[in-house]
């Protein structure tokens, strides 16, 4: 069980699914400047977390070999294991005797850190649908309180008491519990804020608690990624004080925190968005937030080009607003919809760049869509979490609170951009291209009712190795084959830490989908349990070893990295068709439970791939997968019902339908 823990964060594109809980949420204070008061500082363990470990090259070249050995054929993993001898005895192990003396240099961050803020940042794509996640909010559960107004007000005061709360280091540190009772508790805390800073992580070690990183929580607010040319910029000012808020295309900003870093009236606050909402200007000719869809390169000739027409000033307050908050003018129809819109939308209420979209759609239905360089799932969920609960639990307004008299007219400034010529014509190259590329993207979700987390944590088996197992058996169904899989999982356990990748395709998941989709009547129900529960063990020791920083996937990447930047010549390894084949992801994989989620997606990360958001709830299991053409996502979760059927056949002694 260890740090399985350690929550699943996302991969490329990351993601997740409907939500159950999985961590308490931090006791709350009610209405109010902050969320809660915590007696331990929010970034108490920081200094003393422990530092990412390399993993030793033997290590890594094995469990790069464990992988490959389902994907490849025999004559082919004989070449792969060549490459990886020469590697290892060659130019990978001067590299990786480099990569150990530059990391011990660099005490104060990990090893994956720039690497890894370089890989999103240098990347030329649009960050729409091949970075880009979104997870959806559960609905407040009071159904008068999902008015749009009521909930953009309340969901807008509890974002900004959760951002007035970080900064005062009144949040409560983000911890791993093993043993709630004892290092969850009062007594604990009034211990441990005394143990100094540097000391504090063993402090919390000896009563099995993981403290997590907090390093990439202040980009949360404040903050946006900006184009520039071969490698973008975050940014960050966290001296502004207003929202940007999103509606039919236009843009609006108005103050959230007074000048002495207070919230602004809740009166006030609802009377501005009351008085956005009733905006009946049509929607602009040339929505500028296309352009954020762009591909990088052209977005940031674009954006300079914004400048130099006068609009430097404008842009400026849309990068430093708090966030970005969008208003929806339809409700949601179904899941399908739902995805669609909180992933994509229409490309023109959205600015894909700033570090999260806060969607508010007519209905209520509410989601969070966050650009991805700048940090991952943990930070985020945290966050959203929080807001649920302080919007539903402590709401700042009722949907029969009077907004004040406040002269919104004056308050709410519109922004308007000087366009020419050149800019009207990218952006509508932008529209054709956005609007073409997202009818290519389908997207479909399931419930699997018959049972999840309870039934099979009876069956002594892990309950993600068991929904695992059903996408490769799936994909065996629909392709007949196994492909390279892609599972992420949180090193946030780690001073900057990111993720690592668990590799859920094995020699046992493969062995395993070939008896239940090739031959179930030539194996007895104790033969096919005993299988599943081999893959459950393995599953359960790759998940231990990513979330301890003992995967394979970064240690390679940061060599490869490291050869690039000190002008090597790409070692043979990856030149080696294996490698790009086990790094072009077909089944990318992530999973997030909260009580406060609903669902959450991601695009594939590769044309032919699939994009599968799951979790595992206590009584039923939730999938919502993407796909572009060329591959059948309906289709592929058709199978994946079919596996989940057969293996709770089997685990019930009852024979395989065929």
């Amino acid at each position: 069980m260890v740090l399985r823990l350690l929550l699943r964060a996302w991969p490329r594109g990351p993601a997740l699914g409907p939500g159950a809980p999985c961590r308490p949420l931090s006791a709350g204070s009610g209405p109010g400047q902050y969320l809660q008061h915590s007696i331990v500082p929010t970034m108490h363990y920081q200094d003393s977390l422990p530092r990412l470990p390399i993993p030793k090259l033997e290590d890594t070249i094995r469990r790069y070999l464990s992988a490959q050995k389902p994907l490849l054929d025999d004559g082919q993993f004989r070449k792969t294991e060549q490459f990886c001898k020469s590697f290892e005895n060659g130019i990978g192990k001067e590299l990786h005797k480099q990569l150990v003396a530059q990391d011990k240099q660099n005490k104060h961050t990990s090893y994956i850190s720039g690497p890894w803020f370089d890989m999103y940042l240098t990347a030329r794509d649009s960050v729409v649908l091949n970075f880009n996640p979104f997870m959806s909010f559960n609905p407040d559960p009071k159904p008068e309180y999902n008015d749009q107004l009521t909930r953009a007000t309340n969901m807008t005061i509890s974002a900004i008491r959760f951002l007035k709360t970080l900064r005062a280091g009144l949040l409560e540190p983000e911890v791993f519990h093993l043993n709630p009772a004892k290092s969850d508790s009062d007594t604990f805390k009034r211990l441990i804020r005394f143990v100094p800073s540097s000391l504090s992580w063993y402090g919390a070690y000896l009563v099995n608690a993981y403290p997590l990183d907090m390093s990439q929580y202040f980009r949360l607010f404040n903050s946006t990624r900006l184009p520039k040319p071969t490698r973008d910029e975050l940014f960050t000012d966290d001296r502004a004080n207003h929202l940007l808020v999103l509606r039919r295309g236009h843009f609006y900003i108005f103050d959230v925190l007074d000048q002495d870093g207070n919230i602004v009236s809740t009166s006030e606050i609802q009377a501005h968005l009351k008085y956005i909402l009733s905006d009946v200007s049509p929607a602009p000719e040339f929505p500028l937030a296309y352009l954020t869809s762009e591909n990088r390169e052209v977005w940031a000739e674009l954006r300079q080009k914004l400048i130099s027409s006068g609009n430097e000033e404008t842009l400026r307050k849309v990068d430093s607003a708090v966030f970005c908050l969008c208003l929806d003018d339809f409700p949601i129809k179904d899941l399908i919809h739902l995805s669609h819109n909180m992933l994509h939308g229409d490309g023109t209420n959205r600015w894909f760049d700033k570090s999260f979209n806060l969607i508010i759609a007519k209905d209520g239905t509410a989601a969070v869509h966050f650009e991805h360089a700048w940090g991952d799932g943990v930070a985020v969920l945290r966050f959203f979490n929080e807001v649920f609960k302080d919007s539903t639990q402590a709401p700042a307004i009722t949907p029969q609170s009077q907004s004040a008299t406040a002269d919104s007219s004056v308050a709410v400034q519109k922004l308007s951009f000087q366009l020419n010529d050149a800019l009207k014509t990218g952006i509508t190259a932008a529209k054709e291209k956005f609007d073409a590329t997202m009818k290519t993207l389908t997207i479909d979700c399931i419930q699997f009712q018959r049972g999840g987390k309870e039934f099979l944590k009876k069956q002594k088996l892990s309950p993600d190795a068991v929904a695992q197992l059903a996408f490769q058996m799936a994909f065996l169904r629909q392709y007949g084959q196994t492909v390279a899989t892609y599972e992420s999982c949180s090193t946030a356990a780690f001073k900057h830490g990111r993720t690592e990748t668990i590799r859920p395709a094995s020699i046992f998941t493969k062995k395993c989908s070939e008896a239940f989709v090739r031959e179930p009547s030539k194996h007895s129900a104790g033969e096919l349990q005993q299988m599943m529960a081999e893959c459950s063990k393995y599953h359960g020791q790759l998940t231990k070893e990513a979330a301890m920083g003992q995967g394979f996937d970064r240690h390679l990447f940061a060599l490869r990295f490291l050869a690039a930047a000190k002008g090597i010549a790409l070692p043979e390894l990856y030149l080696d068709p294996a490698y790009r084949q086990i790094n072009h992801n077909i089944l990318s994989t992530s999973t997030l439970s909260s009580p406060a989620v609903n669902l959450g997606g991601f695009a594939p990360v590769v044309p032919d791939g699939f994009g599968i958001g799951y979790a595992v709830h206590d009584n039923w299991i939730g999938c919502n997968v993407s796909s572009y053409p060329g591959r059948n996502a309906r289709e592929f979760l058709q199978c994946v019902e079919k596996a989940l059927e057969d293996m709770f056949d089997a685990l019930e002694g009852k024979p395989i339908k065929t």
